[in-house]
C-alpha cells in the first residue's frame, strides 16, 4: 500500500488544481463505487464534476468525453484506461486514470493509479473502489468515511481481504463505517424470498419455490435473514456449505459463508444488497441512479432496489437458459446467445458454482458486435490461466479486441467471427494450462 501512495498523493494534488473534473467511470458495482468515491471528495473539495457510466471504454466514449469538457477540465478515468492506451492517447485534456487493471503499453494519462504497479494484483488484492479510496484519502482524510463502498466494489469484484482491501476494511471498522455480521454472504428480507431470487450462492434449489420452503421446513428456520439467531444461523450455513460441496469451487463456498458487511453509511447498509443495486442498474442502463443512491439519496435507492429487484427475476431466468446451453470444447466451456441480459454475471455464476473445472466463456451477439465474458477460477489461474491474455490474442486474431484480469476477462468481435475466436482461445488456453485442463 505504501508504495502505492505516492502515485495517489500525485493524483490528488492534481486534481485539487481544477475547478472542474469530467469523470468517466464503468457501469458495474466496482466501477460505480469508484465513480461515487470521488464524486464524495470532489464535493468536498468544492469541485465540478460530470459523470458518465458506460460499459466499455470505446471511441464513442473519447468522442462523448472530448466534446463534453473544456480546456481547463480535468478528465478521470475509473476502473478502466489502463489497457486502452491507444484511446486515451486520443482524449484532449489531462487525464488521470484510477484503475486495477494490468496496465497495457505506454499511456500519454499525466498520472495513472493503478495497484499493478505497486506490485498489488488488481485481480484480487484492490479494486477500482478501494483504489479511488486511497486516492480520496490523500486527497481529505475526512474521505476515510467513504470506506464502506469501497468494500462494496471490492466485493462487487470478488476480491479478497487478507491484503490491501483488507487493511482498508479495518480502518472502515474501526471508523465506524462498517459493522460485521457472521453468516451466510446473502441479502436482507425474508429469508425464502431471499434465496428465492438471490443467484448466489446458487444452488440446486435457487430460484425453486417449493424446493426452497421444503429445505427451510426441514431445517425449521423462517424469518428476515437479519433476525434469525446464532444457531439458526449456524444451522443455515451448514446446510448451504453441503449443497454447495457437490459442485461448487471451493472459492465459491469460502465466498458464500463468513463475515456479512453491513454499511453504516450507506442508503443500503447490507453489502451484498447494495452491489447487487449497482450491477443491476448498471446493466440496465441505470448507473446515473446507481450513482445517486452512493451519494446517499434514499429515493434514488428505493427505486433502485426496485428495479433491482425485478431484473433479478429476469436473470435467474437467463441463468437456467444457459444451463441447458452450455457446450464444450476441449479445454473450455462456452454459451452463445442474442441479446442475453448480464452474461458477465452468468459466466461468474456458472464458473463458480456447476462447472468450476474449465475456463467459462458466454458470447452475445448485440447489435453488430458479439460481446465476449470470459471468467476462471484462482485455481485455474494458479495452473497458468490468464484470460486477459488469452482473450486479447484471440480477438485480435479475428479483428476484435479484449483484454481485463487474468481470472476475468471481457472481449468485442465481428459478428461470423464467433467459431474462429473459440478455436483460437482453445489453443491458447490449452497451452497456458499446459494441456493439463480437466477433459472429462
Amino acid at each position: 500500500m505504501e508504495k502505492l501512495r505516492p502515485s495517489a498523493k500525485r493524483a490528488s494534488e492534481k486534481i485539487s488544481e481544477y475547478s472542474r473534473v469530467r469523470l468517466i467511470s464503468h457501469n458495474d458495482a466496482d466501477g460505480i463505487t469508484a465513480a461515487a468515491i470521488m464524486c464524495h471528495a470532489l464535493l468536498r473539495e468544492d469541485i465540478i464534476f460530470h459523470v458518465s457510466i458506460v460499459s466499455r471504454l470505446d471511441e464513442n466514449v473519447v468522442e462523448t468525453v472530448n466534446n463534453s469538457t473544456d480546456n481547463g477540465d480535468l478528465v478521470l478515468f475509473c476502473d478502466m484506461g489502463s489497457g486502452q492506451p491507444e484511446l486515451i492517447e486520443k482524449v484532449k485534456n489531462d487525464t488521470i486514470i484510477i484503475d486495477h487493471h494490468a496496465p497495457v503499453g505506454d499511456t500519454t494519462a499525466h498520472i495513472m493509479v493503478n495497484p499493478h504497479l505497486a506490485d498489488i494484483d488488481g485481480a484480487y488484492y484492490m479494486c477500482a473502489s478501494t483504489t479511488a479510496y486511497v486516492v480520496a484519502t490523500e486527497l481529505n482524510p475526512e474521505n476515510k468515511e467513504l470506506a464502506g463502498l469501497a468494500i462494496a466494489g471490492a466485493i462487487g469484484d470478488k476480491q479478497l481481504f487478507d491484503r490491501e482491501n483488507g487493511q482498508i476494511l479495518k480502518e472502515g471498522i474501526e471508523s465506524g463505517s462498517i459493522s460485521i455480521r457472521k453468516g451466510l454472504k446473502i441479502g436482507d428480507g425474508d429469508l425464502a424470498e431471499v434465496l428465492e431470487r438471490t443467484p448466489e450462492p446458487y444452488l440446486d434449489i435457487t430460484g425453486e419455490k417449493e424446493k426452497i420452503a421444503n429445505f427451510l421446513n426441514i431445517l425449521g428456520i423462517s424469518g428476515p435473514v437479519e433476525e434469525l439467531d446464532e444457531n439458526q444461523m449456524k444451522k443455515l450455513t451448514s446446510a448451504v456449505a453441503l449443497k454447495l460441496t457437490k459442485k461448487a469451487s471451493p472459492e465459491a463456498i469460502d465466498a458464500s459463508i463468513g463475515e456479512v458487511y453491513i454499511l453504516n453509511h450507506e442508503t443500503i447498509p447490507n453489502v451484498y444488497d447494495m452491489v447487487t443495486l449497482l450491477n443491476c442498474c448498471g446493466k440496465l442502463e441505470r448507473g446515473g441512479l446507481a450513482l445517486t443512491a452512493c451519494l446517499r439519496d434514499e429515493k434514488a435507492a428505493e427505486e433502485g432496489w426496485k428495479i433491482a429487484e425485478q431484473y433479478q427475476q429476469v436473470l435467474m431466468g437467463q441463468i437456467k437458459k444457459a444451463e441447458k446451453k452450455i457446450q464444450k470444447l476441449q479445454h473450455l466451456r462456452y454459451i452463445q446467445g442474442e441479446d442475453m441480459e448480464a452474461t458477465g454475471m452468468i459466466a461468474g455464476i456458472v464458473i463458480r458454482y456447476i462447472h468450476p473445472d474449465l475456463p467459462f466463456i458466454a458470447l452475445n451477439k448485440v447489435d453488430d458486435v458479439v460481446k465476449i465474458s470470459g471468467r476462471g477460477t484462482r485455481k485455474l489461474v494458479d495452473g497458468g490461466l490468464d484470460l486477459a491474455v488469452a482473450l486479447r490474442e484471440a480477438a485480435s486474431g479475428v479483428g476484435g479486441s479484449g483484454g481485463g484480469h487474468n481470472i476475468a476477462s471481457g472481449a468485442a468481435i465481428p459478428p461470423g467471427s464467433e467459431e474462429e475466436f473459440l478455436k483460437a482461445l482453445d489453443s491458447i488456453i490449452a497451452k497456458q494450462l499446459g494441456n493439463n485442463a480437466d477433459e472429462n
